[in-house]
């Protein structure tokens, strides 16, 4: 099918800077970080606008090698397409370069989860993995990637994701990384947030994530990307994941100064 699909940017001069140069000055700017990068199984990393949460991300991609080729994983926020939507062909562009679509891999995981479904719209208006591009392009120009947005809460079709996922990339020869794209809670006040953050990062640190889906459904804790998170720490677990370091938090308030009402972010990298 080549690369004939292009994914053009979706919140580009919303989310973060339009002008490349700008973008690419901002990223660094997040990116200084001091940090030994080494390889990692997965990670999570938030997607909110730059100017609240690219020091958090700034923060998980110092500390990582990124290698050639990732599966970018997301929340579905439009509710637009399948519940488990993948794109396995094209190329998606940014201010900061295009990226081009694994296919090889994309192939791959719809062979071994034929509940992924091919589908771009699901991906046209998504910005969760959209921000996420310019740090992986930052410490990997070569980069290759599968984007995949998740819209269903079903906990069996979780952790058949990241059993599928584990199964593919252990047949593989080369590496590669799994960023859950997430924020977590949503507009309650910053104590609030915190507590029930950090909650559900107890259970990320854990590699629990049966743990994450009861605390954020039990404790009704607004993480978007919790789906995202459980397949991606089922298949670190199942490839030999032994750890998760939190290597930043913070929520909008600490950048706003308004505390009635923020949403938190948290980088946390596993391996």
């Amino acid at each position: 099918m080549g690369t004939s699909f292009v994914r053009h940017p979706a919140v580009a001069g919303q989310f973060y800077p339009k002008d490349p140069n700008q973008l690419m000055a901002d990223v660094q700017s997040y990116l200084h970080v001091e940090a030994r990068p080494a390889p990692a199984f997965g990670c999570v990393a938030p997607h909110a606008g730059y100017i609240y949460s690219g020091h958090v991300a700034g923060a998980v991609y110092a500390h990582v090698a990124v290698p050639e080729r990732c599966i970018v994983l997301c929340p579905n926020h439009t509710g637009v397409g399948a519940p488990l939507s993948i794109m396995t062909n094209g190329i998606w562009e940014t201010p900061a370069g295009n990226v081009e679509i694994d296919s090889s891999l994309a192939t791959s995981l719809v062979n071994a989860f034929p509940v992924l479904t091919e589908d771009s719209d699901a991906h046209r208006g998504e910005h969760a993995i959209e921000v996420q591009l310019p740090f992986l392009l930052a410490r990997r120009k070569d980069l290759k990637f599968v984007p995949i947005a998740i819209g269903t809460r079903r906990y069996e079709l979780l952790e058949g994701m990241g059993i599928a996922m584990a199964n593919v990339l252990e047949s593989m020869g080369d590496r590669v990384m799994m960023i859950a794209s997430s924020d977590m809670n949503h507009y309650e006040s910053d104590p609030v947030t915190r507590v029930k953050d950090h909650k559900a990062i107890e259970k990320i640190l854990a590699l629990d994530p049966a743990g994450l889906y009861e605390v954020v459904t039990q404790e009704n804790v607004s993480m978007c990307g919790y789906g995202p998170t459980i397949a991606m720490l089922t298949a670190a677990k199942r490839m030999g994941a032994t750890s998760a370091e939190l290597v930043k938090y913070a929520t909008s308030g600490d950048v706003s100064g308004d505390r009635r009402m923020v949403v938190g972010y948290a980088g946390i990298v596993v391996r």
